[in-house]
């Protein structure tokens, strides 16, 4: 069994070899330039593949087309950003979580599709006599045709698109949020900083304090030099709160 499966493998090697002898420098710049031109979003596109290809066949792809477009193989002066868009493309397939989204959006764009047609099939009647006589089939090879793939490609593109912009809308509402709770949280130390200030720059006054209190109630109501007292009560003042004795004069 390890010998034909190293046998296959020599085979397909001298293939490939034999397939990139007859590349002319053109078909090589014609690939990158159609890697270039790819849907971001879509690795089945950056790797000429359809939605239903195998991991296999995702790895014979992926070989074949890296191998065509090579920045030591081919003089393109942007080979090197198509060679690093298919090993990108060829990484997200390879994960299992990354390609089950992909083929639930694939599915969710059929499905679309699907609805559109029985919509079309209600208005044609032949196309409905035809579909119910051949039991699905028609339906079927109707998928399989060139039309419905290239609608199934576009559709992808545009619901892909859509999940792509709500990410980017999520995770900006989140990137918000955490701006937002970080500068509460700055403000926050910020006041429980000038509050430890203020009860150190307190405490550091309360001898002062204590040591003017005491000569307050040593030397009474005379303050010291210097020191802002409130004005006197004047006598004829209406608000008065006493009453002033009669002054004897000699």
């Amino acid at each position: 069994m390890a010998d034909a499966t190293r046998t296959t493998t020599a085979d397909e090697d001298l293939l490939l070899k034999s397939f990139f002898a007859e590349v002319s420098e053109v078909e090589r710049d014609n690939e990158v330039i159609r890697i270039l031109s790819c849907f971001k979003l879509n690795p089945f596109e950056y790797l000429n593949l359809p939605f239903d290809a195998s991991p296999d066949d995702i790895k014979k792809q992926y070989r074949k087309l890296s191998l065509l477009v090579h920045p030591d193989k081919c003089k393109h002066p942007q080979a090197k950003e198509a060679f690093g868009a298919l090993a990108k493309a060829q990484q997200l397939l390879s994960d299992e979580q990354e390609r089950d989204y992909i083929i639930s959006q694939v599915n969710a764009a059929k499905e679309e599709l699907r609805a559109k047609r029985k919509k079309q099939l209600k208005k044609d009647a032949a196309s409905k006599i035809k579909s119910l006589v051949d039991e699905g089939k028609y339906e079927q090879q109707y998928e399989q045709s060139e039309e419905f793939q290239q609608e199934l490609k576009l559709k992808v593109r545009e619901i892909l698109t859509e999940q792509e912009w709500r990410r980017r809308k999520m995770q900006m509402r989140i990137s918000e949020e955490e701006g937002r709770l970080k500068k509460d949280e700055e403000e926050q130390k910020e006041m429980w900083k000038r509050k430890r200030e203020h009860e150190e720059q307190w405490e550091g006054t309360r001898e002062q304090r204590v040591s003017s209190w005491r000569d307050f109630m040593k030397t009474g109501k005379k303050g010291k030099k210097g020191e802002i007292r409130p004005p006197k009560l004047k006598t004829e003042d209406p608000n008065k709160s006493y009453v002033q004795r009669p002054v004897k004069r000699g």
